[in-house]
């Protein structure tokens, strides 16, 4: 018991003010340092989540640079795609009837073949100012049949458009092939001073010529 009132003083003379501040300091300085290392570890979780954000920012960007790269320069596709049917319309496809059954004409005359019973149908293929209309034939064609061949083959070469889509083997004669032909083309309307003065079938526009 004696050393009791010691005790007691050196405690009072412990808890001065000074070693108070102290203390507090020292707390501080722990509650700093929880909250520097929990302000580091939430720095670290959002810049991993920025990085995931940015990567599917960029997959993103790619994705609509790959769609848009086709569509780059469409304007100009569009004319050039203008300029080239506009090309093939006035440089492959009639404007009458009788240009196609000219045509033909000169094709078996010039591979010595007989074309013969041609029979022409109509439809509408195209309305407005680019209006075409299918002509089928369908006809029969005799000869050798290297020269048959041979005109057939200058059917599809051919300046004029020609479609073949049915060839069928009638009969044979004395070395004579004879086929069914049947193919199609397309008329379109007349240009600048091209005329026509065939008679339209029902429901054919009058520039578009009629039966042969």
């Amino acid at each position: 018991m004696r050393h009791v009132p010691r005790l007691t003083e050196r405690a009072r003379a412990l808890l001065t003010e000074l070693n108070l501040h102290y203390a507090g300091v020292a707390l501080l300085l722990v509650l700093v340092l929880y909250l520097a290392l929990h302000l580091l570890f939430v720095w670290q979780t959002l810049g991993s989540l920025n990085e995931d954000a940015l990567d599917r920012q960029r997959v993103q960007l790619q994705a609509a640079e790959l769609a848009a790269k086709p569509l780059r320069g469409l304007d100009a596709k569009l004319v050039d795609s203008t300029k080239a049917a506009d090309a093939f319309y006035a440089d492959r496809l009639p404007y009458a009837t009788s240009e196609v059954a000219a045509e033909l004409g000169a094709l078996a005359r010039r591979e010595g073949v007989h074309w013969t019973r041609a029979q022409y149908a109509y439809s509408p293929a195209l309305s407005g100012s680019d209006a075409l209309t299918e002509v089928r034939v369908d006809a029969s064609v005799s000869g050798d049949y290297r020269p048959i061949v041979q005109f057939i083959n200058a059917m599809e070469r051919d300046r004029m458009f020609f479609l073949i889509y049915s060839i069928n083997l009638t009969g044979q004669q004395t070395g004579q092939v004879n086929l069914r032909l049947r193919l199609s083309t397309y008329l379109r309307a007349p240009q600048g001073d091209e005329t026509t003065t065939e008679t339209a079938l029902p429901g054919v526009p009058a520039s578009t010529g009629g039966d042969q």
